[in-house]
């Protein structure tokens, strides 16, 4: 089975490229099956190898994409300066064509983002800590373009109705945004449903972006397509990744 994509239905301009992964498409066995990309999981180490290899042929990327140590935190590497080879954060940018931001995800909101202009892009790994710890904002920070010329594009991630949250979840918005309250709905347990996309898209509203597209999936829902780490606990992973070409 070919590698499997979704590719954001957004305006960016061109000689900015991005693709989303599915599972289907690696040769990975259960329960990473198929296109896991994570190193991190316990999956054989040469299937993601291989996995990584037939994900670069399928988008004829430029460069190895620069895989992250994500944390759950709001640190940003940026990619023209730092040269490790597995960054210590949960964001990365790019001014250069050729270098590829990346984030893993199995449940997570990915956040692509682009300058309108096509001079930088970025990718954040944004959990519930991380958009409450500030993660979308550091990213457009180390963007450097005004927040009103940023692109976005919210990649899958679990739904609301799947994704049932304690009052520390609910708490670490609302203390500091009372508003956010429209995102996290008591449920009959009372605990929590909470909807990141809504927040993100809150988030990114508050910095002055308006331009944001994609969301409505649920990973949790739709085990053909999508890991799911609330659902299956033990899974692989998937990328979202973004890259810049030179432009005519």
């Amino acid at each position: 089975m070919p590698v499997e994509l979704i590719l954001p239905d957004w305006p960016a301009p061109s000689g900015v490229h991005a693709a989303f992964t599915l599972r289907t498409g690696g040769i990975s066995a259960p329960p990473f099956d198929a296109l896991n990309v994570a190193s991190h999981v316990g999956d054989d180490i040469d299937a993601v190898a291989e996995n990584r290899s037939r994900l670069r042929e399928r988008l004829q990327l430029p460069s190895e994409p620069a895989w992250l140590e994500q944390t759950h935190g709001c640190r940003v590497a940026d990619l023209d300066i730092e040269t490790d080879l597995l960054p210590l954060a949960d964001a990365a940018v790019t001014r250069s064509a050729g270098r590829v931001c990346v984030v893993q995800v199995a449940d997570c909101l990915p956040v692509l983002l682009c300058a309108a202009d096509g001079t930088a892009v970025g990718a954040a790994h944004a959990g519930w800590r991380g958009l409450a710890g500030g993660v979308l904002e550091s990213t457009v920070r180390a963007l450097r373009t005004p927040p009103a010329d940023v692109l976005a594009w919210l990649g899958p991630a679990i739904g609301q109705r799947r994704f049932e949250v304690g009052e520390d979840v609910h708490a670490a918005f609302t203390s500091v945004d009372p508003g956010a309250a429209v995102a996290i709905v008591q449920n009959a347990r009372g605990r929590w449903q909470c909807d990141l996309y809504a927040l993100a898209r809150r988030r990114l509203a508050s910095l002055g972006i308006s331009r944001i597209q994609g969301g409505g999936w649920c990973t949790y829902s739709d085990p053909a397509r999508f890991f799911s780490y609330r659902r299956d606990g033990r899974c692989g992973r998937m990328a979202a990744l973004i890259w810049m070409t030179p432009r005519a």
